[in-house]
């Protein structure tokens, strides 16, 4: 099949690009892969690459260069080290869709560099746009670049707008489990572990984001994410906990029609749809029943007891650099929480701090962004040293 899609998968090794992979194995007559990268797990990047065959892989951390080097070479796969590496090789002639799956802000860089490239995206790294959504989109336009939400949330927003693009949006609901600890007192999460912060209900994600969702920053990114993929204004993005994460999010239309998109939570679904935009493919995907769930339930999000949501609505509102000091803080935060440093209601006072300590830039420049994320980062290590 001449017009397979040549994919780039950025983060091959986490979560969201092993599933990517399955994707690709279940389809390919699709898809073939290009690039595979990944941040340190040079094991597992060899063993994908050795099955998939890509043209080129790329291994961040550039101590395992030799070892990669050593392993594929052989094989005629070429190998680079090194973030500049990776920003490079997005750029690639023969690549048709970069899938950005790299954990935070990590994925700035390279996210530019494609849609400079005039490359589509499939962006499952939500912290590219919370950091420079303006940045991002601006160029995108400019470019004439589509971006495809993979996060579950923005896939179904995008799921329910696919046919209503001339139709105005009068606000998007996004969904929320509530995670580990909906319902819970601020007395109750003083004490909340590790162990216990990674346990989430409904969904299997990588520590980071798991974290995300237990203190709802992982929503509160989601808000910003979607005022830059829609074009909405912070006041028509609406969150609300809905437990048994079976509607992923809705759409009202001035008409006050509200449409959702429903399924199993899986994330190889979104995936799957953005990869394949405009076309689904059938899948071997569990099937809901709704004979299984007799009752689908919601309630307004706690933002007292869960501040970190209240806080990246603040940063919405403020605009600037404001979502970039939020989110490089709050990386910060989780890291020391996840190395048992800090506690779990920390986190957010961390974010607080640093977004009232930071400098505010109303209209930023990718240099600003830098520099406000290295600044917000060694501010956060002060406070908690």
């Amino acid at each position: 099949m001449e017009n397979k899609k040549n994919i780039a998968i950025l983060g091959s090794t986490g979560s969201i690009g092993t599933q990517a992979l399955e994707v690709i194995e279940a389809h390919p007559e699709q898809f073939a892969v290009e690039v595979l990268s990944a941040q340190s797990n040079c094991d597992l990047l060899i063993e994908q690459a050795l099955t998939f065959k890509p043209n080129a892989v790329v291994i961040g951390n550039e101590a395992h260069y030799y070892k990669v080097f050593e392993a594929l070479d052989k094989h005629d796969i070429k190998v680079y080290a090194g973030e500049n590496a990776l920003a490079a090789v997005v750029e690639m002639d023969t690549i048709d869709l970069v899938l950005t799956a790299l954990v935070g802000y990590s994925g700035l860089k390279p996210t530019i560099r494609a849609i400079e490239a005039g490359k589509s995206i499939a962006l499952a790294n939500k912290e590219t746009l919370v950091v420079a959504g303006e940045l991002i989109t601006g160029l995108a336009r400019e470019k004439g670049v589509n971006i495809y939400p993979v996060d579950s949330e923005h896939s179904a927003i995008f799921q329910c707008i696919v046919g209503e693009f001339h139709n105005p949006i009068e606000k998007i609901i996004l969904t929320a489990s509530g995670g580990p600890f909906r319902g819970k007192s601020k007395r109750e999460l003083e004490s909340v572990t590790k162990a216990q912060a990674l346990k989430h209900p409904n969904w299997d994600m990588g520590a980071k984001i798991t974290i995300d969702s237990a203190t709802l920053m992982n929503k509160g990114l989601e808000v910003i994410e979607a005022k830059w993929l829609f074009g909405l204004k912070a006041e028509q993005v609406d969150v609300v906990v809905h437990p048994q994460s079976i509607i992923h999010s809705m759409v009202q239309f001035e008409d006050g029609s509200i449409k959702a998109q429903m399924g199993l939570p899986d994330m190889k679904l979104p995936i799957q749809f953005a990869m394949a935009y405009p076309n689904r493919l059938k899948s071997a995907f569990p099937r809901f029943n709704f004979a299984d769930y007799p009752a689908l339930t919601f309630e307004k999000p706690d933002m007292d007891t869960f501040r970190n949501l209240e806080l990246a609505f603040d940063a919405l509102k403020k605009g600037g650099n404001m979502p970039c000091i939020l989110n490089a803080a709050n990386e910060v935060a989780v890291a020391e929480f996840l190395k048992d440093r800090i506690g779990f209601l920390d986190i957010s006072n961390v974010v607080e701090h640093c977004m009232n300590k930071i400098d505010f830039i109303n209209v930023p420049s990718y240099e600003d962004y830098v520099n406000t994320d290295k600044e917000t980062r060694i501010k956060a290590l002060e406070i908690i040293d």
